[in-house]
């Protein structure tokens, strides 16, 4: 389900991140793990924004067969998430997976009345995870 292309040294927990494509979606999902500089250059691409960020999202036309989308994560982001807010790698990497999920589905925090920042509480919930990027931010 996920076609991971691990760009990094990072070990990754896939099956949990299996998991949770699966209970979001029945498509597949490119998962790209890369580092800053790729990062920024792909920001920079995409959103005109000249710096790297912590997860990006690409969804793909809606076309029978094809793949859901492609998330991209900064490995450099899920160490020093995880050192600052003291969970392991595979949570923080698995909040930004999330994160990046519910935007290729649609979801969009920074227009919604909340329907992301719900939805993404009931996914970490399910799983077992800390609490939600667009939480923590608001903090």
């Amino acid at each position: 389900m996920i076609d991971l292309d691990n760009r990094t040294d990072a070990e990754v927990n896939i099956e949990l991140l299996e998991r949770i494509a699966a209970s979001l979606s029945d498509k597949d999902i490119e998962l790209i793990l890369t580092d800053d500089l790729e990062m920024a250059e792909l920001n920079e691409e995409s959103r005109g924004i000249a710096k790297s960020t912590d997860v990006l999202s690409f969804p793909m036309m809606d076309m029978p067969g094809a793949p859901l989308g492609s998330i991209v994560i900064s490995e450099d982001f899920v160490t020093a998430g995880a050192e600052k807010f003291g969970h392991t790698k595979d949570d923080e990497r698995a909040l930004l997976f999330i994160h990046g999920m519910l935007h290729v589905l649609g979801y969009d925090h920074e227009v919604d009345d909340g329907e992301m920042r719900v939805k993404e509480h009931e996914v970490l919930k399910a799983f077992g995870l800390p609490e939600s990027l667009i939480i923590r931010t608001e903090k």
